[in-house]
């Protein structure tokens, strides 16, 4: 069976109302939260429940979170417990009287906050609809991925009435139980009926039901089958109860009397379970669903009776128009009672025909087993996961941050102070806080002494001499992580002090990016402490970086060379160094670069505006139109390849990159890709005094601020933190150590630029500055 394929692991939540209340679609839910749960581990099932009593249900475990259906508030609070709950795709379930406000309009508060797909299940759908229906509906079809019917004619009304695309709709049958074909003789002696001819009706009893019809057709079957019981298995429905009592009951229990067949009615008023359900429709010969009129789209009773293989007797609502087709039960004409007696006593005498269009109701309502519609769910929920990673939907209520009156935003540290120990940085974060288990890596603890470096030239006296601490600390994690005999930098220091057994045991790109930050280090340190360890450190690790194998790690190291030489500008082995990088970069890049593919290797990945900045800096210091050319070139193909059709940028994802010749992933989309586009764009700035890279620097802020595919920022102005991606369901909750420095870098790279602009008109703009430069080369003319 299909249920046994490889499929990832899926978290799903059903919002619906749930057993024990007393409603159809709580039993549905349930069903279908049952048969979901049981495709197999990697399905995941948790259910969200509307209550219509204050004091709420003793619900099963699967519920995880209750709503008041009455209190809007509450519906606020679902979407943000679902956000934060991981789930992959929510599953509602939909009928305008569970949902509180004007037709049921206070589910849209929910609908529009939640940042995962959602599939609605319609168990109604109105040929007539009122204004504020047909509203609701509309406004629900802007935030729902995908409609579920379980009738053809509902894909007709949703198509034709509601004006919904049929891209939108997805017809998925009512489950059934899968029990097997069996006499009802089988289970008739159980109920007292052994030897009797047995008509059934089931479910919650009102006065839509049509029972009364079916009360007064029974004399006409009585006098033809004497020995004949009809089974009126059922509560009476919760809303007729609060209105009514259990008046509709009690005047049918006397009209049964007026008639003579009080004998041949029993009466089961309690609402049961699904397996004694089973039994009951296992000892009928006839069921009988006689409504009162069409507009039922959905019928759970009748695909109940259908998938039991009973011989049906109903009127000709929707749903029975469609499943009792080609022989498959009798229509009998609505208030029509001989018609419902004849058809009902046709079946009665005719075993074989009845034998027949049983036979024809169970063998058809196989593909409506709860397992294969369990399925069919998945399979749909796992289809609009992938749609939504190539066309993700906007958190209708996110409020866009993108712009802030022409001022950058405030450089807030409170985040990356509370990540930081008397250790280091920690690496991971749930939410906001630190997670210890993560422990530190070298990579952190450089790109946060890069910061606060940078940090010192834009903040006020306090905030320096804490700044002053913080570059103490994360440099002597840098000195600790350095391993003096292989000559290179640890990667991974867990909580208790322990180096982390890793493969390999040296990454490259961590060494690259120490590097950088020590020679940013060296070229920004007011103290001669911090400069001595710093470039101490630095020429000790500089060795390695001519044996790099990979791209990205050369261009963390050509960084932190040009860094050191603003500061030590004769030191002739940093010069030689960088000299045999950059032309071992750029002939990497030359030999996979083609017309169409101007790139190093043949993925675009992690960190991938790093190649061209390095590039662009060794062409500028070095004064090789070549390097720049190589670097511009590169850097505008990416910068294409980032920019949306609403001229945002929009980072390659990580979820498979982009391939040559293959498809760009479209999320999960790092806040690392920003920050390295960021300072690629401000050094082609510096090299050809074209404005239009300063726009494309301001385009990738400004994906941090909300100007990005989901209208969501990832800076978080309260903390200063960063979350960790944007997925296509919308902001990781997460704001940890790689994500926070991107962001903080990438503001101070701007707050930098805009700082050397105005130093270049006022020098004494620059005097106290702590970033030493030598004097700047001028562009090449033909860069431009």
């Amino acid at each position: 069976m299909s249920s046994h394929r490889s499929r990832r692991s899926v978290r799903l939540s059903l919002v619906s109302s749930y057993v024990p209340r007393r409603c159809g679609i709580a039993t549905f839910a349930r069903d279908l939260a049952e048969a979901l749960a049981g495709v197999g581990a990697d399905v995941n099932v948790h259910a969200v429940a509307l209550n219509d009593r204050p004091e709420g249900y003793r619900y099963p475990e699967r519920v995880w979170f209750e709503v008041n259906e009455k209190r809007l508030a509450e519906y606020r609070l679902a979407a943000d417990y679902l956000n934060l709950s991981g789930v992959d795709a929510v599953v509602l379930q939909h009928e305008f009287g569970i949902f509180g406000g004007p037709d049921g309009a206070f589910i849209l508060e929910m609908l529009r906050r939640l940042r995962m797909p959602v599939i609605t299940t319609l168990h109604t759908v109105l040929k007539t609809p009122s204004e504020g229906q047909l509203n609701v509906m509309r406004e629900m079809a802007k935030v729902t991925d995908r409609f579920v019917v379980m009738a053809d004619r509902a894909v007709e009304f949703l198509r034709d009435i509601y004006d919904l695309p049929e891209s939108q709709i997805q017809l998925i049958p009512h489950g059934i139980p899968q029990v097997p074909f069996t006499d009802p003789s089988f289970f008739k002696d159980q109920f007292g009926v052994e030897g009797r001819k047995v008509i059934l009706t089931f479910g919650l009893i009102g006065p839509s039901k049509g029972l009364e019809n079916m009360i007064e057709a029974l004399p006409a079957i009585v006098e033809r089958h004497p020995d004949v019981v009809y089974l009126i298995v059922g509560a009476t429905h919760p809303g007729v109860i609060a209105h009514q009592g259990e008046d509709y009951r009690l005047g049918l229990k006397r009209r049964c009397k007026e008639l003579g067949v009080a004998d041949n009615v029993q009466w089961v008023n309690r609402f049961m379970d699904l397996e004694e359900l089973v039994e009951y429709l296992g000892a009928a010969d006839v069921y009988v669903t006689p409504y009162l009129n069409e507009a039922q789209i959905t019928s759970g009773t009748l695909a109940y009776a259908l998938g039991t293989g009973k011989a049906i007797v109903s009127t000709p609502y929707w749903h029975a128009q469609e499943l009792l087709a080609d022989n498959r039960g009798r229509l009998v004409p609505f208030h029509d009672t001989p018609a419902l007696a004849s058809a009902v006593n046709d079946l009665l005498d005719n075993e074989i025909e009845r034998a027949t269009v049983r036979k024809a109701a169970y063998q058809w309502s196989r593909p409506m087993v709860w397992p294969a519609v369990a399925e069919a769910y998945l399979d749909l929920a796992e289809r609009i996961n992938v749609e939504r990673d190539r066309a993700p939907r906007p958190v209708a209520v996110t409020r866009d941050r993108s712009t802030y009156n022409g001022e950058f935003p405030e450089i807030k540290l409170d985040h990356l102070v509370r990540l930081t120990d008397t250790v280091g940085l920690f690496h991971a974060a749930s939410s906001t806080i630190p997670l210890r288990s993560a422990g530190y890596t070298t990579d952190d603890n450089a790109r946060a002494l890069l910061a606060v470096l940078i940090a010192q030239d834009h903040v006020d006296h306090d905030a320096g001499q804490q700044l002053d601490q913080l570059v103490a600390g994360y440099l002597a994690f840098l000195e600790h992580a350095f391993d003096a005999d292989a000559g290179r930098f640890r990667f991974r220091l867990n909580y208790d002090r322990t180096w982390a057994p890793e493969a390999p045991d040296f990454s490259e790109d961590s060494h690259g990016r120490a590097l950088w930050a020590l020679g940013e280090a060296v070229a920004r340190a007011e103290t001669r402490g911090v400069m001595t360890l710093a470039a101490g450190l630095f020429n000790r690790a500089l060795h390695a970086a001519e044996r790099f194998i990979h791209p990205r790690p050369k261009a963390y190291a050509l960084i932190g060379v040009h860094a050191y030489l603003r500061r030590f500008s004769g030191d002739s082995h940093a010069r030689r160094v960088r000299e045999h990088v950059a032309r071992a970069l750029a002939n990497q890049l030359q030999r996979h670069a083609s017309d169409d593919w101007p790139w190093y290797q043949d993925h675009v990945t992690y960190g991938s505006a790093r190649i061209p900045h390095a590039l662009l800096l060794s062409g500028r210091w070095m004064f090789d139109d070549d390097l720049i050319q190589l670097a511009l070139r590169s850097l505008r193909w990416l910068v294409d390849l980032t920019t949306n059709d609403r001229d945002q940028f929009a980072p390659i994802g990580n979820k498979g990159w982009l391939p040559r010749d293959g498809e760009r992933a479209r999320f999960d989309q790092l806040p690392i890709e920003a920050s390295a586009m960021i300072d690629a764009c401000l050094e082609a700035h510096r090299v050809t005094n074209d404005a239009a890279w300063t726009d494309h620097a301001q385009r990738a802020l400004n994906w941090f601020l909300g100007a990005n595919e989901l209208h969501q920022p990832l800076h978080d102005p309260s903390t200063g933190g960063c979350a960790e991606a944007l997925h296509p369901h919308g902001v990781s909750e997460n704001q940890p150590a790689e994500a926070t420095l991107a962001w903080l870098l990438s503001i101070l790279a701007l707050y930098d630029h805009r700082l050397d602009a105005a130093a270049a008109e006022d020098p004494a703009l620059r005097a106290g500055s702590r970033r030493t430069t030598e004097p700047q080369p001028q562009p090449q003319s033909n860069a431009t």
